[in-house]
């Protein structure tokens, strides 16, 4: 592994930052949130026009720039560092990796190119309330329990004389309220035989699709519930090759690589938000002397700037071992959490207001640990994963017991 960045990977970086300090400072971003689509839709044409942004990843065979994921993961702690609003993290991160991976040969060639160019956006719709369930981040994604399951739990799919038709709810879709097309994951083939599978929904040709944006506590996230009733739709990928697993594979593999997005993104905030607090308390004055000039607050920025760094080590791993995703963004998590707070605090009196940028960045790790986390059940996750909890023929795990104890002290 060689951890030094490359002239392009620096370039990606430079490039971002500095279009992105001229066109989505805090100002900017409170008026792209406002707008219908909850982000600003020119910028984002350009982000993908000059950029080629949202096809980093995608092969060149789909007019992608076939870029790795540690170029994707400077990209992502870029738009992080700005909290741009956009279609990044649903369209790119999310529903276009599940299409490359899932999709037939046809559905590739008419999406992702269209994906690549930033003409079209779209959005994973999960039934259940929890994405990084699904993305098998703090969850098992086998046995589709994560889609809603039960009888009349989830999305309900049936097929007919006409193709497939979609019943049903979703709530918290990442863009799903502006999003061209929809990757829902429905069960189908009735109950208890049932299986979960993704659909294609295009909303432009979707009759019975309602879709309503929700207020959310980051307003740089835009959810959306999404009802569908009798709303025709299209298998992602081919029936006579779905087994009896449905997407979960592809799903786990996805959510691997978005938690390291995520995380970059995390990273990227919580440097910002720690940038901008040094640049604070050393202009402001108190008892005749500039704020970080005393020793209790470069303490704290001190071990603010060993934690953000600590966890921007744990992204560009997982970037090179995807299969450490979840417990980068854990950690990433917890920076941007504990940098943000500690950035309200010395911001002082002007930091607790809600007009202050700080409370943008605050925003973010509450909202992004609300859907991607908690940390605990990331750690957790990662952990049984790993095989921690795996009784030995003793009736030990490694190193542990195996009881409710044993993961307390393993917590702590």
């Amino acid at each position: 592994m060689d951890a030094a960045f490359t002239a392009e990977q620096d370039e990606i970086r430079r490039t971002l930052r500095e279009l992105l300090a001229e066109r989505c400072g805090p100002g900017e971003v409170r008026s792209a949130v406002r707008t219908a689509h909850g982000y600003d839709a020119t910028l984002w044409r350009q982000l993908s026009q000059e950029l080629g942004l949202p096809g980093l990843t995608l092969t060149q065979e789909y007019g992608g720039a076939g870029c790795g994921p540690v170029e994707h993961a400077v990209a992502c702690e870029e738009t992080g560092r700005a909290l741009l609003p956009s279609p990044l993290l649903a369209t790119a991160v999310l529903a276009a990796p599940l299409i490359a991976a899932v999709g037939t040969e046809a559905q590739r060639t008419a999406l992702l190119p269209r994906i690549a160019a930033g003409e079209l956006t779209a959005a994973l719709a999960v039934p259940g309330g929890s994405l990084s369930a699904a993305l098998g981040l703090t969850g098992d994604t086998t046995g589709g329990a994560w889609a809603g399951g039960g009888r009349a739990g989830g999305v309900q799919a049936r097929q007919g004389a006409q193709g497939w038709r979609l019943y049903g709810e979703a709530a918290q879709v990442l863009d799903g309220h502006s999003a061209g097309l929809l990757l829902v994951a429905a069960h189908a083939g009735g109950f208890p035989r049932s299986r979960t599978l993704l659909f294609l929904v295009r909303a432009d040709e979707a009759a019975g699709l309602v879709r309503t944006r929700q207020t959310s506590l980051d307003e740089t996230r835009s959810p959306a519930r999404v009802e569908l009733r009798d709303t025709a739709a299209e298998l992602l990928g081919a029936d006579d090759t779905a087994d009896a697993a449905g997407p979960s594979g592809a799903l786990a593999a996805v959510g691997r690589t978005a938690a390291v997005a995520l995380a970059a993104e995390a990273v990227g905030a919580a440097a910002s938000a720690l940038d901008r607090t040094v640049a604070y308390v050393k202009a402001r004055e108190q008892f005749g002397r500039a704020v970080g000039s005393f020793q209790a607050v470069k303490h704290r920025l001190a071990d603010l700037y060993v934690r953000v760094q600590a966890a921007r080590s744990a992204v560009y791993y997982a970037a090179w071992d995807p299969a450490a995703g979840g417990l980068a963004l854990a950690q990433a998590l917890e920076a941007l959490r504990i940098t943000t707070a500690e950035a309200v605090q010395l911001h002082g009196g002007i930091g607790f207001t809600w007009e202050h940028e700080a409370h943008l960045y605050f925003k973010r790790a509450a909202g992004d640990e609300l859907l991607f986390g908690p940390v605990h059940r990331l750690r957790d996750h990662a952990a049984e994963q790993a095989g921690f909890f795996t009784p030995d023929v003793r009736g030990r795990g490694r190193g542990q017991g195996t009881g409710p104890a044993a993961r307390v002290e393993v917590a702590v």
